[in-house]
């Protein structure tokens, strides 16, 4: 007999059986089906095996297509605990749910405003975000796919106000630099309140007392609660909660990683769900995947569907809608200085041979080892002195040969393109990946004022001129600050400069699709004048890594513009001007297979 029960401890289906039913004709096939189903799928013991809940009732119509041909009859050959079987109805209503959701209509516009009046939601709905509430509204869970500046959180929390009753909760997931957002606008969305969001931080005890206070408005970044799973589900569990993930593309990597395999282990407990996020796929189509599975972990989802699937209940409003002034991207391509050129040759070689291994493998130690390869190339075009520090760095005598040269082409460029902006007038924002050149090239331009951001920069208050915060308000309120330098990884979420900034320029970019066009929302956004011009500077090497990353890019943008239909996320082509001449991780699962693929091409086809 075959039994099925849910253990509530860690929200898996723990599936166990008798020694005699191993010559059973379903044993092999069934046992198959959830082995292969998920990476998290084990073995518990001799007759035990486990997978996480969201994961197995994604399997259910093929699970019960099984039990079916093999007459495994419950009460019978089939043993359903009490538990499992009531999740069972419920993921059966749920995938109703959706089926519902593709039929159903907007709620009407002047029934939204009237509600939202009553409650007392104190903004005015702009005609578009009344279009996507409407939408979202409507339906158990959707998603907000809004451009930045969009007002994406004022849409969340008037789906969530018109939507909830009055014992119902919310518990936004959510980067830490967004914590701050979602403060702000419940505090002018709904005044009378005079709340605040509870931030579950500060450990497992500490995150315990503070959820036995039962708060209504709940925070907590990812990270956080990978390590406190246990306590926020049996939460949810216990308390009628929505679940909203800001910045949802932070799981597309699924159960691979455990932030993200943390967030779907949820998936089954809210009563209403949001995902938002501007870059919903930031890498390939594969990315909405995990975010599907959060809403629907019901629906079967893959790379051929997903698409299809999101588009019944996703919102977006694009930049085209916002009505923002066209932005003037313009490339500086740079030749490398000699020298700079010679060990970049046996460099690349080195990385080629790294890419064969890693697509051959596949195994993560080898993509991990290649991520690290290819930051030491974009490092070391964008800024040969950021190697400096490595004494296992194969080429010694030439690296050595090379520093001798100065600073590479493109920081030379840099510094003097921010000087000449400065003395014209202007506030310049200055971007690069490595945490190095962001301490860097801040102080070469401390004459400037110059402040800075990476993720070592703490947030904290205003006043205090070292946080986060503190440093933002410098940039915009004194007019001797004339320089900011961010790192894209840390800045590109959460930052608003388009009030005193508009000229960006980049000292190098990765391949993360989401990083860089966030960044370029920091100073591109909702309420810049009709005539505002936004200048982009992109700082390139010729004959580098560089002109990769540029395609990949464009790739990536342009396949999310056509899975969204969004023809405003299309790059816009950048105007070449040949006369204008630390973490290991994040690079590793920034680069994909078919990155990796275009490095090998391009450096086999010798184009760098």
């Amino acid at each position: 007999m075959l039994n099925i029960d849910y253990r509530d401890a860690d929200r898996r289906a723990v599936l166990t059986w008798a020694t005699a039913d191993e010559s059973s004709p379903w044993f092999d096939v069934i046992r198959r089906l959830i082995l292969d189903a998920t990476d998290d799928a084990k073995q518990e013991a001799a007759f035990a095996l486990s997978l996480p809940w969201w994961n197995f009732i994604a399997l259910r119509n093929r699970f019960g297509e099984i039990c079916a041909g093999y007459q495994l009859v419950p009460g019978s050959t089939l043993g359903v605990s009490q538990k499992a079987a009531e999740l069972l109805r419920q993921s059966r209503r749920a995938s109703d749910g959706y089926q519902l959701a593709m039929q159903a209509h907007a709620v009407d516009e002047q029934q939204l405003r009237s509600k939202l009046q009553q409650l007392g939601f104190n903004r005015t709905l702009t005609e578009k975000q009344v279009r996507n509430v409407g939408r979202i509204a409507a339906i158990p869970a959707g998603a907000t796919f809004s451009v930045p500046g969009a007002g994406k959180t004022t849409e969340a929390l008037a789906t969530f106000f018109y939507r909830a009753n009055d014992d119902e909760r919310l518990l936004v997931i959510a980067p830490k630099n967004a914590f701050a957002a979602w403060d702000e606008q419940i505090e002018d969305c709904m005044p009378h309140l005079q709340t605040k969001f509870t931030r579950l931080r500060g450990g497992k005890e500490k995150i315990a007392k503070l959820l036995d206070d039962d708060p209504r408005w709940m925070l907590i970044t990812y990270q956080q609660l990978a390590r406190v799973p246990d306590l926020i589900s049996a939460h949810i569990a216990q308390h009628k909660t929505h679940v909203f993930l800001d910045e949802s593309h932070r799981i597309k990597s699924g159960v691979g990683k455990q932030t993200a395999r943390a967030a779907l282990g949820l998936a089954h407990l809210p009563v209403g769900k949001l995902i938002m996020s501007g870059t919903p796929m930031p890498q390939a189509i594969e990315d909405l995947i995990p975010q599907f599975a959060f809403l629907y972990p019901e629906i079967p989802a893959n790379a051929d569907n997903v698409v299809e699937l999101v588009k019944p209940i996703y919102v977006r409003t694009n930049k085209a809608e916002l009505g923002l002034p066209a932005v003037d991207r313009v490339m500086a391509q740079l030749p490398m200085a000699p020298l700079q050129s010679e060990l970049y040759k046996l460099m690349k070689f080195e990385v080629s041979r790294e890419a064969a291994t890693a697509l051959n493998t596949r195994s993560k130690q080898a993509f991990r080892s290649l991520g690290r390869s290819v930051a030491r190339l974009l490092q070391f075009v964008s800024n040969p002195a950021l190697l400096s520090s490595e004494i296992s760095f194969a080429h010694p005598d030439l690296l050595a040969a090379v520093l001798a040269e100065g600073d590479g082409p493109k920081l030379k460029y840099v510094l003097k393109k921010a000087r000449q902006l400065a003395r014209e007038g202007h506030k310049v924002l200055i971007w690069s990946s490595f945490v190095r050149n962001v301490e860097y090239i801040a102080q070469r331009l401390a004459d400037l004022g110059a402040v800075y951001i990476h993720g070592g920069v703490d947030a904290g208050e205003e006043d205090d001129d070292e946080t986060r915060e503190g440093k933002i308000k410098l940039f915009h309120d004194d007019p001797n600050v004339r320089v900011m330098v961010a790192n894209p990884a840390a800045a590109s979420e959460g930052v608003s400069l388009h009030r005193v900034c508009h000229h960006a320029i980049y000292l190098d970019r990765t391949f993360n699709a989401a990083h860089y066009l966030q960044s370029e929302d920091r100073i591109h956004r909702f309420g810049l004048p009709p005539d505002q011009k936004t200048s982009i500077e992109i700082v390139e090497c010729l004959d580098s890594v560089d002109e990769t990353v540029r395609m990949r890019l464009g790739l990536k943008i342009g396949a999310m513009a056509e899975a969204l239909e969004d023809s405003s996320l299309r790059p816009d082509p950048i105007a070449l001007d040949p006369t204008d001449i630390e973490d290991y991780e994040y690079y590793s699962t920034g680069l994909s297979p078919d990155d990796i693929e275009a490095l090998l091409k391009d450096i086999n086809g010798g184009q760098w």
